[in-house]
C-alpha cells in the first residue's frame, strides 16, 4: 500500500498517536474515500439510525476526500467534547481505554486500496471515521463511549476484557436499535460495510435478539464474516443507563462461572425480534 510508508515514518508516542499528515494522502487515496463515502451515503437513509444520519453531517468538511482530523475534531469538540487522534493501526488495550475515557477517539490514518473496497481485516480511516465519528456527535452515545472507556480501565485489573470486548462488539461495532420506523443500524462495522448494511436488516439468516447485558457479554463473535446474532437496543439512553448503573465487578464473576454462548445460538429465554433461518451460516459449513 503506497500510504504505508508515511503512516510508519513517525514512531508512535507513548499514547500511540502520530500526526495524521493529511497533506501526504494521494489523489487515489482521496478518491477511494470519496467512492466509499458516496456509496454508503446513498445506501444508509432508511437503514441507519436517526442519530447516525444526523451525525453524518459532521463529516462534510471544507476539504475534499479523507477528513482532516484537526478540522473534524474542532467540529466534534463543539458538539460533544470529543476529538479524533491518528494512530498507525491497532493500539494496546490500556492505551485504547485511556483515550476513550478522555474523549479521544483513535483512528487509523491509512486507507484501504481500491481493490479492497468491500473488506479489510484491520480497521482503516474509512471504518474508523465514517463508521464511528457520526455517532460521536450524538450526546448520549458520546457519553456511553466515555463510560465504556472508564469501564475498560477497570476491567483491565479484573481480567475481564473478554466480556467487555463483546459488549463493544455487539453495540459499538455491530449494534441495532429499535426506532419507531423499524430496526436501524448504528454499529460502525455495519454502517461502513456495503454488504453488511443490507445483510443485518434484510437477510433472513441472522437472529435479531433484544439486548440483554449479561447475555451479550457471554456471546462469542466472529471477525471474518457477517454476524449471525445481532442485538437490538431500545434506545441509546437505555444503553447508557445500563452501562452507568451496572456494577460490573460482581457481574464479571458471575460470567466467569458460566459457559460462553456460541456465535449463532438462541437461548430459550432470549426475546427475539426475528429468529434467523441460519441459511447463511449453514452455507459456510
Amino acid at each position: 500500500m503506497a500510504h504505508d510508508t508515511h503512516v510508519l515514518d513517525t514512531s508512535p508516542s507513548t499514547d500511540w498517536t502520530v500526526p495524521q499528515d493529511w497533506s501526504h494522502y494521494t489523489a487515489e487515496e482521496h478518491a477511494t474515500w470519496d467512492t466509499l463515502f458516496a456509496r454508503q451515503s446513498k445506501l444508509l437513509p432508511g437503514r441507519a439510525s436517526n442519530a447516525y444520519l444526523r451525525g453524518l453531517d459532521v463529516l462534510k468538511l471544507s476539504k475534499p476526500g479523507i477528513p482532516d482530523f484537526e478540522e473534524l475534531s474542532e467540529r466534534l469538540m463543539k458538539l460533544t467534547g470529543w476529538q479524533v487522534v491518528a494512530v498507525p493501526g491497532l493500539v494496546p488495550d490500556d492505551v485504547f481505554f485511556d483515550h476513550m475515557a478522555n474523549r479521544r477517539f483513535v483512528a487509523g490514518n491509512f486507507i484501504r486500496r481500491p481493490d479492497q473496497l468491500d473488506y479489510l481485516q484491520e480497521p482503516d480511516v474509512f471504518h474508523d471515521v465514517f463508521g464511528h465519528v457520526p455517532m460521536l456527535a450524538d450526546p448520549v452515545f458520546a457519553d456511553y463511549l466515555e463510560a465504556y472507556g472508564r469501564g475498560g480501565q477497570r476491567a483491565l485489573g479484573l481480567e475481564a476484557l473478554k466480556y467487555l470486548g463483546r459488549l463493544y462488539w455487539y453495540t459499538v461495532e455491530f449494534g441495532l436499535i429499535a426506532e419507531p420506523e423499524g430496526l436501524r443500524i448504528y454499529g460502525s462495522g455495519i454502517v461502513s460495510s456495503f454488504a453488511e448494511s443490507r445483510f443485518a436488516l434484510d437477510d433472513p439468516s441472522p437472529n435479531r435478539i433484544v439486548f440483554d447485558l449479561p447475555r451479550v457479554m457471554r456471546t462469542e463473535y466472529r471477525i471474518d464474516d457477517f454476524q449471525q446474532n445481532y442485538f437490538v437496543i431500545p434506545s441509546f439512553d437505555e444503553l447508557l443507563r445500563l452501562t452507568v448503573e451496572t456494577d460490573f465487578a460482581p457481574l464479571y464473576q458471575e460470567l466467569k462461572a458460566l459457559p460462553d454462548i456460541a456465535v449463532a445460538e438462541v437461548l430459550p429465554e432470549d426475546e427475539l425480534v426475528t429468529r434467523g433461518t441460519q441459511a447463511y451460516a449453514l452455507s459456510k459449513t
